[in-house]
């Protein structure tokens, strides 16, 4: 008898210690998510493909992710926005997740174009903007507030030459990211990448 209940609890533990352990690693292995540098997005003020002005301020409670981009770019940025479709649809229903895809050829990409273009890509969350608005200032926006490179390269296919990568950017403006397995920040997220755009998906909830 003394036997039969030290099987009958042994069977229990086993059964619940198989249920158990997945449940203790998805635990320890949940990114934690590091901020990057020591400042938040600094404001900016452009126009979307509806016309309507948008600033940092229609972000703030909100987690978003930011793109740099432009429309008639020939090789990465169709890669890059069909991903960013994915990350839509997964939250599509989630007011407080935005994108912004700034272009960094405003002079082409007017309010008109990039509303085609949004149709194009079947961009049908109310909370992603596709901004446009003066050179200099998308430019800066880039390489000194998210340190994200953009270029005008007159040799280059299209003229302009930008990184492939995607920012994410929690309610409070901070840029964040999980860290690698050496425990360095990845930082950015390859918007190239279905890997990362399933990490960048993942990390997205964490911030929820």
């Amino acid at each position: 008898m003394k036997n039969n209940s030290y099987i009958g609890i042994s069977a229990i533990l086993l059964i619940f210690g198989i249920w158990a352990v997945p449940k203790i690693v998805d635990r320890l292995s949940e990114p934690d998510l590091v901020v990057i540098g020591d400042k938040v997005v600094p404001e900016f003020r452009f126009t979307n493909q509806h016309g309507d002005t948008i600033t940092n301020e229609d972000y703030k409670g909100k987690v978003w992710v930011a793109e740099f981009f432009f429309s008639t770019c020939p090789d990465i940025c169709p890669i890059m926005n069909r991903n960013m479709v994915t990350v839509q649809d997964a939250f599509f229903a989630y007011s407080n997740v935005a994108i912004a895809s700034f272009t960094i050829d405003p002079v082409y990409d007017t309010p008109e174009v990039l509303k085609e273009y949004a149709e194009s890509y079947n961009i049908t969350k109310p909370q992603w903007h596709l901004l446009t608005g003066a050179k200099d200032k998308i430019f800066n926006l880039a390489n000194a507030g998210f340190n994200l490179y953009v270029g005008e390269i007159p040799d280059s296919k299209g003229g302009f030459e930008h990184s492939g990568y995607f920012a994410l950017i929690d309610q409070n403006g901070n840029i964040r990211s999980r860290r690698d397995k050496n425990g360095n920040p990845i930082i950015y997220y390859d918007g190239l990448e279905e890997s990362n755009i399933k990490m960048l998906i993942e990390d997205i909830k964490k911030l929820l």
